[in-house]
């Protein structure tokens, strides 16, 4: 796995972000809303079509991570305060969603 896609550290800052800090150095740092929303599930996103299931207006706006926990060595799963919790978000998925210009 490239250093760009490989976590060093995981934390939650505050009840409305979540930092990543990668083993190239770069640090993302992710508003919670926008990662719930970004559920590629089967209940989120139709499997077949790509067409997009979740309406964000059902999406609490203070949603928040309860739990944070590893899916192997490639991806993290959240339980959400919405109840919400089938979506696996592979490493290189997050660093995809990076907010900021420098991610890639």
């Amino acid at each position: 796995m490239s250093e760009s896609y490989t976590p060093t550290a995981i934390n939650q800052t505050g009840s409305d972000t979540l930092r990543i800090t990668w083993k190239d150095g770069h640090e993302s740092l992710y508003p919670v809303r926008n990662l719930r929303l970004a559920c590629r599930c089967a209940l989120c996103i139709e499997e077949g079509t790509g067409r997009p299931l979740l309406d964000e207006r059902n999406v609490p706006p203070d949603v928040r991570p309860v739990r944070i926990s590893g899916v192997g060595r490639y991806a993290l799963g959240f339980e959400w305060s919405d109840g919400h919790d089938s979506g696996i978000y592979t490493f290189e998925y997050l660093r995809d969603l990076c907010p900021c210009c420098a991610a890639g």
